[in-house]
C-alpha cells in the first residue's frame, strides 16, 4: 500500500477552467482547457439509446500525433486537436464518471494527460444527474443507473465506436469522482448500504432519496463489470462498509480531500480505505476541499461558480493537478500498461 499526503505552497494560478459540479450550467459557457499544452485528440460522442437507457452524450480524448491547437466550441474553448485520427493499436480504455450535477468535461485536464500517455478516455453526462438535467439527482434511481450508464459507454467504445478496433478490450480502467467514485466502486463489485450514512438524511430531510431510504425503496444494485482491471476512485460518496466492499478485487487508487464537501467526509473515505480487502494506493490532498479534484478554474469561472472554484487559503489547485494527474497516469501505467499489441475483438 502506498500512501501520500500532498501539500502545496501558494503561487500564481494558471488560467484554466473546469466543467463539473453543482450549477455547472453557468460554468459550461466559460469552460476552457488548462494553459499547459496537451496533445490530446478530442471528439464528441453519443451512445445510442437502448433497452437499458436513453442516449448518452459525452466526449473522447485520444492519443494524437498532431500538435494541439485552439478548439473553439462557441463558447467553449479547449486546447487539442478536434477529431484527430487515433494514433496507435491495442490502446487501453479509461471510462470517466462525473460527480453530482457534473459533465463529461469536468476532468478534462486529467483526461488529456491520460490521452497524452497513450490512453483513450471516454466520459458521458449521466442522464438525470448532470449540469443540464438534474431531474433524478435527488433520487436513488440515479445511483442505480450510473453503473449501467458506464457499462453502456464501455460497450459502445469497444463495439460501435468507429475506432474500436484500435482498442484492447482486455485493458479497461475506471476514473470516478464523488458520485462517480461511488459508481466506480459499484462497477468493481461493491454493494451499497444506504443505512450506513444517517448524516446524509437527517430526520427532517425532505430529499426524495431520504424518503426512499426510510421506506426501504432501495433499487437493486447493478451487476459489476468484470472488464474493469483497475480503478481511480476520487473522494467518493460512500455508503459502503467492509462487507459491501468485499467483492472489490481490482487495484484501486483512492483519493481523499482533507476538508471534504458535498456529502463526502474524510471519515467516510477512510471507511472505504480500510474496508477494501486489497489495500488501495492511498492519497490525501492536504488542505484540499472536495472540488479541488475538478480542473482548475479561470477568474471568470470563479466569479459565476465560486462554490466549485473556491479553495482553502494556501491551496494551489493548478499545482495540485500537475501532481494529481501524474499520479493517476502512473497508477494506470502500472496496472493497465500501454502497449502495442493488436487490439482484441470485444
Amino acid at each position: 500500500m502506498t500512501a501520500s499526503v500532498l501539500r502545496f505552497r501558494p503561487r500564481h494560478l494558471f488560467s484554466a477552467c473546469t466543467g463539473a459540479g453543482p450549477r455547472w450550467l453557468l460554468a459550461a459557457a466559460l469552460c476552457c482547457a488548462t494553459t499547459l499544452v496537451q496533445a490530446a485528440g478530442f471528439a464528441f460522442i453519443q451512445v445510442p439509446a437502448d433497452k437499458d437507457g436513453p442516449a448518452l452524450r459525452g466526449a473522447v480524448w485520444s492519443p494524437c500525433s498532431t500538435p494541439p491547437g485552439r478548439i473553439d466550441l462557441a463558447p467553449l474553448v479547449l486546447q487539442g486537436t478536434r477529431d484527430c485520427p487515433l494514433a496507435g493499436q491495442g490502446l487501453p480504455l479509461i471510462v470517466v464518471s462525473h460527480g453530482a450535477g457534473g459533465s463529461a468535461l469536468g476532468h478534462h485536464d486529467t483526461a488529456a494527460a491520460l490521452a497524452d500517455a497513450g490512453y483513450v478516455v471516454a466520459a458521458i453526462n449521466h442522464p438525470g444527474d448532470n449540469f443540464q438535467d438534474a431531474s433524478r439527482q435527488g433520487h436513488l434511481s440515479a445511483f442505480a443507473t450510473r453503473p449501467v450508464d458506464m457499462k453502456r459507454l464501455t460497450d459502445y467504445m469497444l463495439g460501435a465506436w468507429p475506432q474500436h478496433a484500435q482498442l484492447d478490450a482486455g485493458k479497461v480502467g475506471f476514473f470516478g469522482f464523488s458520485r462517480g467514485g461511488y459508481t466506480g466502486l459499484v462497477a468493481a463489485g461493491a454493494v451499497p448500504d444506504w443505512t450506513l450514512r444517517p448524516d446524509l438524511c437527517p430526520p427532517l430531510s425532505t430529499r426524495p432519496l431520504c424518503g426512499e431510504v426510510r421506506r426501504n425503496e432501495i433499487p437493486a444494485t447493478p451487476a459489476p463489470d468484470p472488464r474493469i482491471k483497475a480503478a481511480v476512485i476520487v473522494d467518493p460518496l460512500s455508503v459502503f462498509d467492509a462487507k459491501g466492499l468485499g467483492q472489490v478485487g481490482v487495484p484501486v487508487q483512492l483519493w481523499a480531500s482533507a476538508l471534504g464537501g458535498d456529502g463526502v467526509t474524510p471519515q467516510s473515505v477512510e471507511t472505504v480505505r480500510h474496508g477494501l480487502h486489497r489495500p488501495p494506493e492511498w492519497h490525501v490532498a492536504a488542505n484540499g476541499g472536495h472540488y479541488a479534484f475538478l480542473a482548475p478554474c479561470s477568474p471568470a469561472l470563479a466569479e459565476v461558480a465560486a462554490d466549485i472554484c473556491r479553495d482553502a487559503a494556501g491551496f494551489d489547485r493548478a499545482a495540485f493537478h500537475q501532481v494529481f494527474n501524474a499520479q493517476v497516469v502512473g497508477f494506470l501505467q502500472r496496472h493497465i500498461p500501454v502497449g502495442n499489441t493488436a487490439g482484441k475483438a470485444p
